[in-house]
């Protein structure tokens, strides 16, 4: 795994989360980005953690991940249960736009990259009227199919070209966990996968309300928004971190 300058990392059920706050997240990724450094960062959720469990290439993403932080509140309930009574949630959506209010600030350049063209529009329009100065050096929508070698080499000389210093991407777990990894050395800026973040800021899917969030039920919602494709997802994934934790916290006793 990467060092980075006073990181702590703890493994949840067998897959290593760092352990920081919101200040340590968008501090770190702001220096990062400052340098231009080739970086990747994943939000990582119960279906990522199990994801990761049980398939070994994807484990060894997480693994050489630069950040990985505890999005989902099951993540972060067990990073408090191992000892670390602070930790909080650092979601994708909400890491999007405290960045975003930094970044535009600073002037800092930032690149969209995943969703659907509309999905992109809206959520241009939509970051215009919350940061109005915010640099928007170029958004990407790429194909539902594999790229071929080509159009792989004229997006990453696009992204680098844009002058962005970070790259937010959306196309869902694990596939843009695999292709940040892949583009760690290709592109010139930091890249962070905030999965479903550009639905939710573009108005496409709505977000559980503040008080859902608040106390760990924001996964329930989503269940009741799309129970067909979340169902089997949330029936497996869930029950199997509840027993992997369950056992990781036994064994500590």
């Amino acid at each position: 795994m990467p060092a980075s300058e006073g990181r702590t990392v703890e493994r949840v059920v067998g897959v290593p989360i760092d352990v920081l706050d919101w200040d340590d997240a968008c501090r770190t990724i702001g220096r990062w980005a400052s340098r231009r450094e080739s970086r990747y960062v994943c939000i990582c959720n119960v279906h990522s953690v199990v994801t990761a469990r049980n398939d070994p290439e994807f484990m060894k993403v997480i693994e050489d991940a630069d950040m990985a932080t505890a999005d989902g509140a099951p993540v972060a309930w067990m990073l408090r249960r191992l000892g670390h009574a602070d930790q909080r949630r650092i979601n994708g959506p909400d890491l999007m736009l405290r960045y975003f209010a930094q970044a535009e600030q600073r002037g800092e350049a930032v690149f969209l990259y995943g969703s659907t063209p509309a999905t992109l529009e809206r959520l241009q329009q939509r970051l215009h009227e919350q940061f109005p100065a915010l640099r928007i050096a170029g958004v990407c929508s790429p194909p539902f199919r594999p790229l071929t070698p080509e159009e792989d080499e004229q997006i990453i000389q696009r992204i680098n070209a844009s002058g962005a210093r970070t790259v937010w991407v959306s196309l869902g777990c694990p596939k843009q966990e695999r292709w940040m990894a892949a583009h760690r050395h290709r592109i010139q800026a930091v890249t962070i996968g905030v999965g479903a973040a550009f639905d939710y800021h573009a108005g496409v899917i709505r977000r559980a309300p503040q008080w859902m969030q608040d106390i760990g039920l924001e996964w329930l919602h989503r269940f009741w928004s799309e129970p067909r494709r979340l169902g089997p997802r949330y029936l497996t994934t869930n029950t199997e971190f509840l027993y992997r934790a369950a056992r990781q916290l036994l064994a500590r006793r």
